[in-house]
């Protein structure tokens, strides 16, 4: 009997793609669907391009309409989560994509969201490089409460944390520069994000370590290992609807060898299902992630610079957000990790 599913935030592009994974997912069924601005439509007005869902009507997110079923997936705005998931019964999955959950430390979410701060979750990146030789999933397996990471987090992470973990580059002096596509702004209508105003241009935005990420992925490190850990974060916004490049780089330690650092990503990633080292002088492209649960991992070391370069790309709509959900949700529920997500990329 396959678990039954609630979907809050179902109308904006992080709810579209969860609803797109979870119909082809043999496991999970479809029962209800919130949204706010939106409630009172019909699924299928606000998401047309999920031609086989059943044709719900949007509810109102609001606790009572969440309860009853065996998971629940959010994704609603940053702040908004909070307040739904006290008035949640403690049995059922509830897996938010939003950060209310994701920063333990009070102090770090002050400064970058503001407003109350809500309880940390077990947090949902399988993959995550732990020290001492584990990885997050080990944290996931029979969890009830999951926080997602963030896109951008997700993909500096996955570059950066191998190395952290194995002792082959310095936590100190980091340096991340991603290309994000529009999606990850989310669906609400934005003078800065038309068409007429993204088209051929590319521009920075949260420059000066200002971007809400930052916290997380120095929490992430430090949970790799990381001790002093210093980022520089630059988000460019491209004109693509989908996709993040991240291009990290970290100092190497003195006397570590370009072989050292293929065998510490090497050693963190093999056997990943979603993650995969490229081979020895090859770099990802977004086009190859899109509509994947899968991230691309390109390894170098700039000898002049003595620095290892991470190349890091992913569908920051799946890999970066519903993907992680479920496969995180996979992992609570008892079900093979890998159920009901999509490996290859469209290509083109």
């Amino acid at each position: 009997m396959p678990f039954s599913v609630a979907v809050a935030g179902a109308s904006g592009y992080a709810g579209g793609e969860l609803l797109r994974l979870i119909q082809a997912h043999p496991d999970l069924e479809l029962v209800t669907v919130t949204g706010h601005s939106s409630a009172g439509r019909r699924l299928r007005a606000v998401q047309p391009h999920l031609a086989s869902l059943p044709d719900l009507e949007l509810a109102e997110t609001t606790p009572e309409t969440l309860r009853g079923h065996d998971a629940v997936f959010l994704a609603l705005p940053h702040g908004a989560s909070g307040a739904i998931t006290a008035g949640l019964d403690g049995e059922a999955l509830v897996v938010d994509c939003g950060a209310d959950h994701r920063l333990v430390d009070e102090a770090d979410w002050t400064r970058f969201y503001g407003g109350d701060h809500a309880e940390p979750w077990t947090y949902g990146m399988p993959e995550l490089p732990l020290a001492g030789g584990r990885s997050q999933r080990d944290e996931l397996r029979a969890a009830r409460r999951i926080a997602v990471p963030g896109c951008n987090a997700t993909a500096v992470t996955l570059g950066l944390a191998p190395g952290i973990r194995a002792g082959v580059v310095s936590a100190a002096d980091l340096v991340a520069v991603l290309a994000v596509g529009t999606s990850g702004a989310g669906r609400t209508l934005r003078p800065d994000l038309l068409f007429s105003e993204q088209h051929g241009s590319a521009a920075a935005y949260a420059v000066g370590g200002t971007h809400r990420h930052v916290p997380e992925i120095r929490q992430n490190l430090a949970a790799a290992g990381g001790v002093g850990t210093t980022l520089s974060f630059t988000p460019v916004l491209v004109p693509t609807s989908r996709g993040i490049l991240a291009t990290s780089t970290a100092r190497l330690e003195p006397g570590v060898s370009a072989g050292d650092v293929r065998a510490a990503w090497g050693s963190a990633y093999d056997g990943e299902p979603f993650v995969r080292l490229l081979p020895e002088g090859a770099y990802p492209r977004t086009a190859d992630t899109v509509g994947a649960n899968t991230a691309l991992v390109g390894v170098g070391v700039d000898d002049d610079a003595s620095r290892v370069v991470t190349v890091v790309a992913l569908d920051n709509l799946v890999k970066g957000t519903a993907g992680a959900a479920l496969q995180s949700a996979n992992l609570a529920l008892g079900l093979p990790e890998t159920t009901g997500l999509p490996v290859d990329g469209l290509g083109r």
